[in-house]
């Protein structure tokens, strides 16, 4: 009974897995078209190398672009590659995740508008929290 287990829990992951390949490779295609087109020197420019704005900057920038926590991982390793701050870059790896203007029409309509208001203010401030918590622990860990 295990092994049957154990060889589902198997093919369920080979089977996400695959399904995630081409939101992947979609994504490397559009980091490497972004590397193309815009420079490291136009990306820095929207940071101050404040930790608290570069901070906001990040979970601005993640909550409106949105999308699939693996894809954070990509873009993430991408940021920290040009020397964005670890402040902007794990804040917009959060808020990538548990932020989202994109679906806010949907989420009202499906959750309430307060509802959707309170999780979204918890979430940006969160966000906030664990990013700076974060990258100070990181810190005081080195």
């Amino acid at each position: 009974m295990k092994k049957r287990s154990i060889k589902n829990s198997f093919k369920s992951a080979i089977k996400s897995f695959v399904s995630m390949m081409p939101m992947i490779v979609a994504v490397m295609l559009l980091v490497g078209i972004m590397k193309t087109f815009i420079t490291k020197e136009m990306l820095l420019s929207f940071f101050t190398k404040n930790s608290f704005i570069d901070t906001l900057i990040g979970t601005f920038a993640g909550g409106v672009a949105v999308g699939n926590p693996v894809v954070s991982y990509i873009i993430g390793k991408e940021l920290l590659d040009i020397n964005v701050s670890l402040y902007a870059t794990t804040a917009f790896m959060l808020s990538w995740v548990t932020l989202g203007v994109v679906q806010l029409p949907l989420e009202m309509e499906v959750l309430g508008v307060k509802f959707t208001i309170y999780r979204n203010i918890l979430a940006f401030i969160s966000t906030l929290i664990v990013s700076i918590a974060t990258v100070f622990t990181l810190e005081v860990l080195k």
